[in-house]
């Protein structure tokens, strides 16, 4: 494997501001996944994907050097994190360094770390296009999700005769953790359209993604019980 990490982090946040870098029981957000990525990882091939100075400045001073301030185009709310991953590969490709294998780390997954994306490597094989980290959902679409019919009432998202929730079928959701992702399939198409995906499960508790106050509130909850 020759793998390239990219761990996207861009300046704006509206659910909780500045959240790539705000300090979660004194470190910044940012560096849990940095962490956990330098314990798997060479430095070399671990990319911070950024297109804010502070945020530059911040994973530099943990001593990991960020190869590129991020291109306008690439920094706008609407800039797809697809187009981030291509720009990432073609400069370590234009930099000599040909990765087959990119590992997507997003920054606000704090509680993922090293033993998880190492369980998650051994999964990744020449028979699938992608391995991405899952949580089973609580939100089980053959019992609690409901979609409005053309008459305006509500029906079960998915058909299936279950009496009881523990009889369906269980359902993953994607909890953005962690994604393994064969390089020249990503050239190709986008991640939506991969049809060869291994999932990789993992708890509740580690599957926690910061996206407002509270998961940050919940997060340190957890370090703190754990002493993580």
């Amino acid at each position: 494997m020759k793998p390239l990490v990219v761990i996207p982090a861009r300046g704006g946040s509206k659910g909780v501001p500045r959240k790539n870098i705000k300090l979660l029981n004194g470190k910044p957000l940012i560096q849990y996944t940095i962490d956990a990525a330098r314990a798997v990882f060479d430095d070399s091939v671990i990319c911070v994907s950024t297109d804010d100075e502070e945020i530059k400045s911040v994973v530099e001073s943990v001593g990991l050097s960020v190869p590129f301030i991020r291109p306008t185009a690439l920094a706008t709310d609407s800039a797809g994190t697809y187009e981030v991953l291509l720009h990432a590969i073609q400069y370590y490709e234009n930099s000599g360094y040909n990765p087959d294998t990119l590992i997507l780390l997003q920054a606000t997954s704090p509680l993922r770390n090293a033993q998880h994306i190492k369980e998650a490597m051994q999964l990744f094989d020449d028979s699938c296009e992608m391995v991405v980290s899952v949580k089973e959902t609580k939100s089980n679409p053959y019992f609690v999700l409901k979609e409005e019919n053309i008459l305006g009432f509500l029906e079960n998202s998915k058909i299936g005769s279950f009496k009881t929730r523990q009889d369906c079928p269980k359902v993953w959701e994607l909890n953005g953790a962690i994604f393994l992702i064969d390089v020249e399939i990503l050239k190709i198409k986008r991640i939506s359209e991969f049809t060869k995906v291994k999932k990789y499960e993992m708890s509740q508790e580690h599957s926690i993604d910061i996206d407002e106050m509270l998961d940050f509130e919940l997060a340190s909850l957890i370090l703190n019980k754990n002493r993580l």
